[in-house]
């Protein structure tokens, strides 16, 4: 319900939609404050990339990195609009957890939480076209899963069974529980969390 309303604010109602995201944004600093900067810290040390706050990297950029992108890896990706001004705007909203994964300077991935106040958030995540299949999707993943979890939130995700690479990233670092199939062989899923030692056997 949560998902489809969300959806129908976006595409119908841009004005509210963006209304309601600011007072969410809101709320959501008051109740988790900056608690996800320090669980990205902590996986900063584990992994062989950067990991930067959509905040922290140049507009251009991140423009630049979707404009790199095919057009098929928009097929079943579109949770915002990728010009200039959609970037900007959601560098302003505190709710919206997003980050960028580089090697170097260039931008490989890009993963975000959309989160609401009340303890909810949806993952999604983008690999470079030239960066696929070295399980960068599988990390991002793992990553949301401790930011979510670190702040106490559930997660949820919809990924489509036509998306081979993005279902079965989202299986292989999660513990996954299907709420609904939806239309075009979506599926609504829930995110499980594991136990500490189930992660641990997982990572290794």
């Amino acid at each position: 319900m949560l998902y489809q309303l969300a959806h129908i604010l976006r595409d119908d109602f841009p004005w509210l939609w963006n209304g309601v995201d600011t007072v969410n944004g809101w709320l959501f600093t008051l109740r988790y404050g900056n608690k996800s900067e320090e669980i990205v810290r902590r996986w900063k040390e584990d992994i062989p990339y950067q990991i930067l706050p959509l905040r922290d990297c140049p507009t251009e950029a991140v423009v630049a990195f979707f404009s790199h992108q095919p057009e098929d890896a928009f097929r079943f990706f579109r949770p915002h609009g990728f010009d200039r001004r959609s970037i900007e705007r959601l560098k302003k909203n505190k709710a919206f957890l997003a980050y960028l994964l580089k090697d170097g300077d260039t931008i490989i991935g890009y993963f975000f939480l959309r989160s609401f106040f009340w303890g909810k958030c949806f993952r999604g995540r983008m690999v470079d076209i030239e960066w696929r299949g070295k399980g960068i999707g599988t990390m991002m993943n793992r990553v949301m899963n401790s930011i979510g979890f670190g702040l106490g939130m559930h997660i949820f995700e919809t990924v489509s069974k036509n998306n081979i690479a993005s279902y079965k990233s989202a299986i292989a670092a999660s513990k996954c529980k299907i709420i609904k199939e939806m239309e075009n062989n979506d599926l609504y899923i829930e995110v499980l969390r594991q136990s500490s030692a189930s992660t641990k056997k997982e990572q290794k």
